[in-house]
């Protein structure tokens, strides 16, 4: 339930997560950054449970081999990878808001453009070789030149 400033718990708990990844990395650069980034992604994937941990590890894994270039880091305490600073493609997870699916997205500047109207979220309730193939499928169109 939404407190007086319109915010529910759920809500309110990703922005405390929010500012404490900026302070996680504040004052750091480079790679000692994206090292603090990638270890927090991981942990955020090895916290989860079920198909949300299943779905955080593809998508870590497709990731990780189609566009090695994304820095993992995260997102509201989601499993996020990002191209000079920019969100590409995140996860998130069902539990965190109680839903009946995790959802994999995107953020603008993925390349999935297609006509006047195209999809930047995706459902996911199990993890299997359809899911994987498509999540490939889209990762590669996102991070086309």
């Amino acid at each position: 339930m939404a407190d007086k400033g319109g915010f529910d718990q759920a809500e309110r708990e990703a922005m405390k997560q929010r500012a404490a990844e900026l302070r996680a990395s504040k004052g750091l650069k480079g790679a000692a950054k994206r090292e603090r980034e990638a270890q927090a992604c991981a942990e955020a994937i090895a916290a989860m449970t079920g198909t949300d941990q299943q779905t955080g590890r593809l998508l870590d894994d497709l990731v990780t081999e189609i566009a090695p270039d994304l820095d993992p880091k995260t997102m509201y305490g989601f499993p996020a990878y990002a191209r000079d600073g920019k969100v590409i493609v995140f996860f998130q997870p069902a539990s965190r808001w109680e839903m009946r699916y995790g959802m994999v997205a995107f953020q603008q500047d993925a390349k999935l453009d297609d006509g006047p109207i195209w999809p930047t979220s995706y459902a996911v309730v199990e993890v299997n070789a359809e899911v994987e193939k498509k999540l490939r499928e889209l990762i590669t169109r996102a991070v086309a030149s």
